[in-house]
């Protein structure tokens, strides 16, 4: 049997096309915006547990737990859904997507965060308190920069598999790199083709991320290699 594609179907129209740009301009934006605010929440979280400060370090390891072990899809649709009735608000579906995959992303970030800080050897810490730093002071200068340079890796790895699930906000309608596709499947009833172009792309996407997150490895933490 042999397959008939007709991707012109898909590139000639230039809707198509713009749909495709807008969608996977707003999947790039999402991820990143997602990824640098969950980042700094996840090291807020890890800090919380590895400090053991009273309550809160109870408070996020149950967020954590929380978010690692409920899927992406039921938390954006109670964010995007279930929140909104609970307190009363009403945002755009692309605000309502950023912050479940804000929370989805710290959690995970948090947990290999938290790893990092507990690989860190204990001497460190003491010469750093031998210095006279401060416990804040202590963090940014002596444990972070070796933590992030460490976990930086697994970081990369992580994002790049959370910013391929997050195909699934195109479920509470938010017009991502995916809707722009089952959009494009609805008025050509081409999908084999319409689902290779999303593949493609979202290879391209995982590409490009690598590339960057292998340039700001080789700037920020090429003393650990050193």
């Amino acid at each position: 049997m042999m397959f008939d594609l007709r991707f012109f179907e898909i590139y000639r129209n230039a809707d198509f096309l713009w749909r495709l740009a807008e969608g996977a301009y707003l999947s790039i934006t999402l991820s990143v915006a997602a990824a640098l605010v969950g980042l700094l929440a996840a090291s807020l979280l890890a800090v919380s547990r590895y400090a053991q400060i009273p309550v809160l370090k109870h408070v996020a390891a149950a967020y954590v737990e929380v978010i690692r072990n409920t899927p992406l899809i039921v938390q954006l649709f109670f964010v995007a859904f279930g929140l909104p009735l609970l307190l009363g608000y009403q945002w755009p579906f692309w605000a309502h997507a950023a912050l479940g995959l804000t929370l989805n992303f710290s959690a995970y970030f948090a947990e290999i965060l938290r790893s990092g800080l507990v690989a860190i050897p204990k001497g460190q810490i003491e010469a750093a308190t031998a210095l006279g730093l401060k416990p804040h002071l202590r963090f940014i200068k002596v444990i972070f920069p070796q933590v992030f340079a460490n976990v930086y890796p697994s970081l990369t790895s992580q994002f790049i598999f959370l910013f391929l699930t997050t195909g699934v906000i195109s479920e509470i309608g938010v017009e991502d790199l995916t809707h722009a596709g089952v959009f494009i499947d609805s008025r050509t009833f081409r999908s084999f083709e319409v689902f290779i172009t999303l593949t493609v792309a979202y290879v391209l996407i995982a590409m490009f991320f690598k590339g960057c997150m292998l340039v700001i490895d080789r700037h920020y933490f090429a003393w650990k290699a050193r």
